[in-house]
């Protein structure tokens, strides 16, 4: 495996096959596929589309909750004109973990489901012959894993998933699956920083490659037209009247690297991008010099049939349900979504906060309820014999994340954390870690934050003070105070809001969740929770909120769409706080969200 994770693409000097399809799929519930020689024909397999969940394809219960090691292969071919290249197939995510085969030999092995991978198949693939691609997944949880939970055992025998998380386990091979060729010396990575000038902008840029080759660097804009230029793996792109990347307007330039040898090109890599700043400032955050007030939704890879499976029909579909409810921002709540959803952004001009899948830090499968927090239970999540692992696995999703983000101009800000548990004397020497390990990997040193659960409140929350930005997900009027309590909801609500005042020390704060679950059927006069009418009064007391506190700079609603979670007394078939069902159909809430939204300038409260 090789840590190059530039999104694969075609050029003069690279070529990339699509292996997507209907792939053969097997259960390996006894774990017994590796010694029997599955990774060279599985013995009893069903058809599976690639890249999708297998979840939701089945109608029998025991294969939809299927918890334990699963197979997937397919065939490909290789073009003896690739022979002298580097070859490597790009996952770009398997959930949770993966152990790769090509003809029968291991070549790649990955922890996390929800960032891609390489394997490199140089030496083992058949050229101008069929070769066999054989993938062992598992989707078991654990406490050392991201997103964390455990696997449970029926009285039965059969495995279960549980949880520390509100959302479903869906599992597979999520996001496409590329052959690669690359030349032999190759672009490896490449970091942009920008800066605005006196007479436009320029972009400071970092090559990375695997030889000694001299490189050059040119800009076109969207016409095709050179704009700069620089030589070297370390240089300046000086852009004279520079068309920055805004707010849903955005403007992307083409970046292309080359490796030269004379008056050869030995490698070729091109990327769109847009050329902006973003910076925390006096309290506002500032896009290119200018206050933003960020208004959209925590959101989920979730829809119906293919669960987190990558569909380009429903990218589309979400943003421009985004753009009609007038957002501008959205969380990758809570896990780096496929690298697609990041290109439509920089394309339509969304914000981003890019959130590694480091939730379900709480023991307790209601981690949403905040139970042990809420009875003052000690549970000392980052004190346990399972941390060190964790950390582990977390930097390497930090890694990971920010090395193949880092260079979009949506991507505003990380989330190191959702709603961990955050009262206990190890918080702190966690928490000062992984900030640190986030501001060390960003060239563009973007604000780092965290997902402030319910019950961690000002002065109690440990990990607080590393946040650049404080997010805060709150639920006063539906988990606690609801219905006909909601008067009592405000009240406790500005108390508290009162308290973060006192501690933000010239920071700003915005809500990441705020919602409460409506049935788009349910209608009722006087309101009650799960009505429709409800939802609309809880969330004109959140406004009320929002526009009482100056350091409200930002709202996203949670959640943008209904989705699935696993089975429970407090989901009817998942959770239901979307503006839009899971379906992308408004709800009565879409409208309210629209009427305000549309109202607030850009730079509201600037």
């Amino acid at each position: 495996m090789i840590q190059s994770l530039l999104y694969p693409c075609s050029s003069l000097t690279r070529r990339v096959q699509v292996l997507d399809g209907m792939w053969n799929f097997q259960f390996d519930a006894k774990s017994e596929g590796v010694a029997a020689g599955w990774a060279e024909g599985l013995p009893a397999s069903v058809k599976m589309p690639v890249p999708a969940s297998f979840c939701d394809f089945f109608t029998d219960k025991d294969s939809r909750e299927y918890t334990g090691d699963f197979w997937y292969e397919t065939d490909f071919y290789v073009p003896a004109e690739w022979q002298g290249m580097e070859l490597d197939i790009r996952f770009g995510s398997v959930t949770h973990r993966a152990r790769v085969f090509v003809n029968g030999v291991e070549v790649a092995s990955h922890e996390g489901g929800f960032l891609p991978f390489n394997a490199r198949v140089t030496d083992v693939v058949r050229f101008d012959g069929p070769n066999h691609l054989a993938v062992l997944a598992n989707n078991e949880l654990n406490e050392t894993m991201l997103p964390a939970g455990k696997t449970a055992t029926l009285a039965n025998g059969t495995k279960i998933s549980a949880p520390y998380f509100d959302f479903y386990n869906y599992a597979g091979i999520h996001r496409p699956v590329k052959l690669m060729a690359t030349p032999k010396e190759s672009v490896q990575d490449y970091s942009v920083v920008h800066s605005l000038t006196a007479d436009g902008a320029a972009v400071h840029y970092t090559v990375k490659t695997n030889g000694d080759k001299p490189v050059a660097v040119e800009l076109r804009d969207a016409k095709g037209v050179k704009v700069a230029e620089a030589s070297g793996k370390e240089g300046v792109l000086n852009v004279p009247g520079a068309h920055l990347w805004g707010v849903r307007a955005p403007y992307l330039y083409t970046i292309c690297i080359r490796i030269l040898d004379g008056e050869k090109i030995v490698d070729e890599y091109a990327e769109k991008l847009g050329i902006r700043t973003f910076e925390i400032k006096d309290g506002k955050f500032l896009l290119n010099g200018k206050p933003v007030y960020l208004r959209g939704f925590g959101k989920h890879e979730d829809a119906d049939i293919r669960g987190r499976g990558l569909d380009l029909a429903t990218v589309k579909r979400d943003f421009e349900c985004m753009k009609w409810i007038g957002a501008n921002c959205f969380r990758t709540s809570h896990y780096p979504y496929a690298e697609e959803m990041y290109q439509m952004a920089d394309e339509e001009g969304f914000l981003i906060i890019d959130e590694a899948p480091a939730v379900g830090f709480m023991e307790s499968t209601m981690n949403f309820l905040a139970a042990n927090q809420g009875t003052g239970k000690k549970v000392g999540w980052f004190e346990k014999e399972t941390t060190p692992q964790l950390l582990v696995n977390h930097r390497q999703a930090l890694e990971e994340m920010i090395t193949r983000d880092k260079n979009h101009a949506s991507v505003i800000a990380w989330s190191i954390l959702n709603e961990p548990q955050c009262t206990s004397e190890g918080t702190e020497a966690y928490f000062e870690n992984v900030f640190n390990y986030a501001r060390e990997l960003d060239p563009q040193a973007r604000p780092r934050t965290y997902a402030v659960v319910m019950m961690s409140l000002p002065h109690t929350s440990k990990g607080q003070k590393y946040a650049d930005f404080i997010s805060l997900n709150r639920y006063y009027g539906w988990y606690v105070m609801g219905g006909y309590g909601i008067s009592d909801a405000e009240v406790a609500f500005r108390k508290e809001m009162d308290g973060w005042g006192q501690v933000l020390n010239g920071r700003p704060l915005i809500f990441t969740e705020y919602g409460a679950d409506t049935l788009a059927s349910e209608h009722k006069l006087p309101s009650v929770m799960w009505s429709q009418e409800y939802q609309n009064e809880y969330l004109e007391m959140n406004n009320r909120i929002f526009d009482s506190y100056d350091f409200v700079k930002g709202e996203l609603m949670w959640n943008f769409a209904d989705f699935q979670t696993t089975e429970g007394i407090l989901r009817a078939n998942g959770n239901k706080k979307g503006a839009f069902t899971r379906q992308r159909q408004p709800k009565d809430a879409a409208y309210l969200f629209k009427a305000r939204w549309e109202s607030l300038p850009v730079d509201y409260k600037g």
